[in-house]
């Protein structure tokens, strides 16, 4: 268990990450993604959160290629991995990870089928199928926090995440953003987590922080109420960047 200073530190250094690491801008990045989100085969749900999620933004900021091998991380429905398959092509491939049986996602797979797309179930501990080749990309998408809520050894699960990935692979983390400093304080009472606490966490796994971006930052956000009860007002999330840095 890590002592008070120990995190101290770790807290530290993740805040000096923070300062270094640059702000990422998509004005001009949409067009390559536009055919990815005008699909059919996306469902009216994903579109009507399209506004708050910024589909196009998303697939800049984790640089998503045709062909590129990609984990998503805790699925759910499958919105974030039927945008991915969508942006990889049909020479890439999705690995949809969940850790139970997901009836939504199977079902938009009955009626929108991917064969990119590979549902599979397995703790978040391990979170990477043996069949899986070394990846390009993986991402979780606003559920870091609800993985903190859980018994799951997140040091063991980062390990594996830095473990999947090539040298040059990408992690990309969005999640709902809580005041600066609070740590793991509010992930279950307000479902928000302190972006230098997940900087922490994956820097200790390995991971070097390669980016942040503000592409889903709201400043008018107080930080004091979960996301889902801001009665309509936007709520701020953060988007981070993380890279398995080549061997020397």
């Amino acid at each position: 268990m890590l002592t008070l200073s120990r995190r101290a530190a770790m807290f530290s250094l993740a805040m000096s990450f923070l300062a270094a690491a640059p702000a990422v801008s998509f004005a001009m990045q949409a067009t390559p993604y536009a055919a990815a989100i005008a699909s059919p085969l996306r469902s009216d749900a994903d579109r009507q959160e399209d506004a708050k999620r910024k589909p196009a933004e998303f697939l800049a900021f984790a640089q998503v290629k045709p062909g590129m091998k990609v984990l998503d991380v805790s699925t759910a429905n499958g919105a974030t991995a039927a945008l991915l398959a969508l942006g990889v092509g049909p020479t890439g491939e999705v690995w949809a990870q969940n850790t139970k049986p997901s009836d939504k996602l199977a079902k938009r797979l009955s009626m929108s089928p991917m064969s990119n797309v590979h549902p599979f179930v397995a703790p978040f501990d391990h979170p990477v199928p043996a069949s899986a080749p070394p990846l390009d990309l993986i991402t979780i998408n606003l559920n870091y926090h609800d993985i903190v809520n859980t018994t799951t050894d997140r040091a063991l699960m980062n390990k594996a995440l830095f473990g999947a990935l090539k040298p040059g692979g990408i992690l990309v983390i969005t999640d709902n953003a809580a005041k600066a400093g609070t740590g793991l304080a509010d992930t279950k009472t307000l479902h928000r987590i302190d972006e230098a606490a997940v900087v922490a966490e994956l820097t200790q796994a390995g991971f070097t922080l390669d980016a942040r971006s503000d592409y889903l930052h709201v400043a008018s956000d107080p930080h004091t109420q979960p996301f889902f009860k801001m009665n309509g007002a936007p709520d701020d999330k953060f988007a981070l960047r993380f890279i398995k840095k080549q061997a020397l």
